[in-house]
């Protein structure tokens, strides 16, 4: 990756558009802020603050490394669940092929700071970001790009745009998930239509196949099973029929968070292509985890023996209003927790530098900047109280957050994480 760009987030002055810093901070780069490896919870930040756990992004990072080593898997973690370069470098370090993402402005992102593969979950058709695209691939031979098509339509709109273009652009056909799935095409005649469509351009060169399993209607083990043998089925008969004669490498694609489990199960019956495949799995959430959505969903509880994921994040509040026995309002609301799934969990609460379980005490409902705070008899909570929380779904997490410590155990803070939503 581009060091020099990642060297310049440090570079950075810290203000206003920074939330929960410390306010005498202002000023300083945020190397500098690092430097002084403040504590969170002595060294001056406001609440609310997000915080990033050191030493469970690590974690996460390794064992996901690991899984994919031992199931003979490329791995391209979707980064649009964090936007975050620093965390696209340190995935890449630890063996990842590439950064998979979803729109154009994201792939400019990753580009600046030197990202060199770009797997594109989604059809595109902006003329004016495949012209740049184009571009890229003319200025640096080294930069490999995929994206998927998902109609004969959509194969016109990139030919047109990419008339003249230096290299092809490499594209997959995406197979849907099933009958009210998201994008992709619903059946494989389609597929073949495509992929045929493809073939008749200059502009455009079909590597293989892809498609999101978590999207599959009702999901099981055995629906998801029988969707990724359709899409190896697919990488097959593709092949038989000649049409990705022009690639030295079929990437055959799939992962969410919650099925990568199905997906080495599946790919590792990959039948013999007449090129090498690329089994490249997507799964972006594990990177932080999360208290929610995906720590009922991991596929590490089906399969305990591989490991375990580990919540990473914790959103710290204060107490602000105790107006009632019953009831008790926080800082932090709809603009700092991620909600589009799961309300955050009351995990601790911290009083004279004390950190203890937050027994009793319930979070029921979200305002833009408070917390509802349901209180048992047991829960002892005060105003000035700091209530750490844990929030579900990691993607509406990072967004919310431009800057964010992350931190040790003891709550040292060692570094800040910058995101680009």
């Amino acid at each position: 990756m581009a060091t020099e760009a990642l060297a310049r987030l440090a570079e950075e002055r810290v203000d206003h558009r920074f939330k929960g810093l410390p306010p005498d901070a202002a000023g300083l780069t945020v190397g500098e802020l690092a430097a002084q490896r403040r504590n969170l919870f002595t060294g001056g930040f406001a609440t609310p603050v997000l915080a990033l756990s050191a030493e469970r992004l690590e974690h996460n990072v390794r064992l996901m490394e690991t899984y994919a080593d031992r199931h003979g898997l490329a791995f391209a973690p979707h980064g649009k669940t964090s936007m975050a370069p620093q965390l696209f470098q340190r995935q890449i370090e630890h063996g990842a092929w590439g950064i998979t993402l979803a729109v154009p402005h994201q792939v400019w992102v990753a580009r600046e700071f030197g990202v060199q593969r770009v797997f594109l979950a989604n059809e595109l058709v902006d003329a004016a970001s495949l012209r740049r695209i184009s571009a890229e691939l003319t200025a640096d031979p080294s930069f490999r790009f995929v994206c998927y098509v998902d109609s004969v339509r959509g194969v016109e709109l990139m030919d047109t745009a990419l008339r003249g273009a230096a290299r092809p652009v490499d594209v997959v056909v995406e197979l849907a998930a099933g009958e009210g799935a998201r994008t992709g095409v619903r059946t494989e005649a389609e597929c073949v239509a495509v992929a045929e469509a493809v073939a008749g351009t200059r502009t455009l060169r079909l590597v293989g196949v892809a498609g999101y399993e978590g999207e599959v209607p009702q999901a099981t083990p055995e629906r998801v099973a029988a969707w990724l043998q359709r899409l190896i089925t697919l990488a097959a008969d593709l092949d038989k029929a000649g049409l990705f004669a022009q690639t030295d490498e079929i990437v055959v694609s799939a992962g969410g968070s919650a099925w990568f489990d199905a997906v080495a199960d599946a790919f590792a019956g990959m039948p013999e292509l007449s090129a090498p495949v690329l089994k490249l799995l997507r799964s972006g959430a594990y990177v932080s985890h999360d208290d929610g959505h995906y720590r009922r969903l991991t596929p590490f509880n089906r399969v305990p023996e591989e490991g375990a994921l580990e919540p990473a994040f914790r959103l710290w509040a204060q107490v602000v209003s105790r107006p009632t026995p019953e009831q008790a309002f926080v800082n932090a609301g709809k603009r700092d927790a991620a909600h589009d799934l799961d309300l955050p969990v009351a995990q601790v609460v911290r009083r004279d530098g004390v950190e203890r379980p937050a027994a009793g005490i319930e979070v029921t409902a979200l305002s833009d900047q408070h917390a509802w705070l349901r209180t048992a008899p047991e829960a002892d909570l005060e105003v000035g109280d700091w209530v750490g929380m844990g929030l579900s779904h990691p993607c509406t997490s990072f967004d919310k957050w431009q800057l964010i410590p992350l931190a040790e155990a003891d709550g040292t803070v060692v570094d800040y994480i910058r995101t680009f939503f």
